[in-house]
């Protein structure tokens, strides 16, 4: 820009996120108070918000880009988890009041680069100014089949548990970003910071759960937690193999300098995997949707009804036959 003013509320919106609403017409625009959006017949519509602010969610000093696609990641990982295939979002900015105007252009690029990806259109939300930190609001609306939406609740005694992926890249990047894991080579070290600041949701796999998965969830608050949410929802209990937890090969090369990131690696949250329950008698199936989609679907646990801790409902099994003391409690805001 040729000079420091700020565009105000009215230019950010024509300049910056009229555009991602074009390609859905019940966004009118964005010129309306309002989207007006009907779903396909047949079809529910999947609804999910999440914020994050500075300081909390992300530093402070977060690249825009790695923002954008982190606020866009999470929110769709939650619709995948649901089995939904995304269709539409809001965006609600509360913009510091030392905002730079820099900030904006990437921000919104990014965005446009992840629309485009998940076949997703912005339809609405909000520009405010605010005397606390930068805080981002995004609701993502999906739509899933009549009856066919996943649910946390339905694990059954017997089940294998399942995680798509690998897990701990985002808690051990994290580390790397705060300067508490080093000696990795740099390769490595990039593969885990970008596991942290740029989740990829399982939107594919997602869609593909239904009449294979009996439960499912996103792992947000960390591997342990999230399975420890499917127990209690299920009214049951977990039982997870350590050994068997999938790591990518950079997570294995930290966990080689230092043998106790492995519980870090568990317990941390920001993997943004999808974790599913399914009977045993499936595990063909799974098998062939992994080639399918090609991305790796490991078994690592199983549901047990019976003898539950409503407390620590998840057990946590070594290699050599003994049990790991882990907490499941997880990420919590307050």
């Amino acid at each position: 820009m040729g000079n420091d003013k700020k565009p105000d509320e009215f230019e950010i919106i024509a300049r910056y996120f009229a555009p991602l609403a074009a390609g859905e017409p019940g966004a009118l625009g964005l010129l309306d108070d309002a989207a007006l959006l009907n779903p396909p017949p047949g079809r529910q519509l999947v609804v999910t918000t999440d914020s994050l602010s500075a300081g909390v969610h992300f530093p402070a000093d977060e690249a825009a880009s790695d923002i954008a696609a982190r606020l866009i990641g999470v929110n769709l990982s939650d619709l995948a988890a649901m089995g939904a295939e995304p269709w539409a979002y809001t965006l609600s900015l509360a913009l510091p009041e030392d905002w730079q105007h820099e900030f904006i252009e990437p921000f919104a690029e990014e965005l446009g680069r992840q629309q485009k990806h998940h076949s997703i259109h912005l339809v609405g939300g909000d520009t405010v100014a605010t005397k606390g930190p930068l805080t981002l609001t995004l609701t993502a609306i999906g739509t899933v089949a009549d009856g066919q939406a996943l649910r946390r609740n339905g694990a059954q005694s017997g089940d294998d548990v399942y995680v798509s992926g690998s897990i701990g890249d985002a808690a051990l990047g994290l580390k790397v970003l705060k300067g508490e894991l080093t000696g990795l080579p740099a390769s490595l070290a990039e593969h885990l910071l970008a596991r942290y600041h740029r989740p990829q949701p399982r939107v594919r796999l997602g869609a593909r759960l239904f009449g294979i998965a009996s439960a499912a969830i996103d792992i947000s608050d960390g591997l342990v937690a999230d399975l420890g949410h499917i127990a209690r929802a299920s009214g049951g209990g977990a039982l997870l193999y350590v050994d068997r937890v999938p790591y990518s090969a950079a997570a294995l090369a930290a966990i080689a300098l230092d043998p106790a990131l492995v519980e870090a690696a568990i317990i941390g949250g920001d993997d943004y995997e999808l974790l599913f329950t399914a009977p045993a008698s499936l595990a063909g199936r799974i098998e062939d949707l992994s080639l399918e989609i090609d991305l790796a679907l490991t078994r690592i646990g199983s549901i047990n009804n019976g003898n539950v801790d409503n407390a620590e409902p998840v057990r946590v099994a070594d290699g050599n036959g003994g049990e790991l003391s882990i907490k499941t409690g997880g990420y919590r805001h307050f």
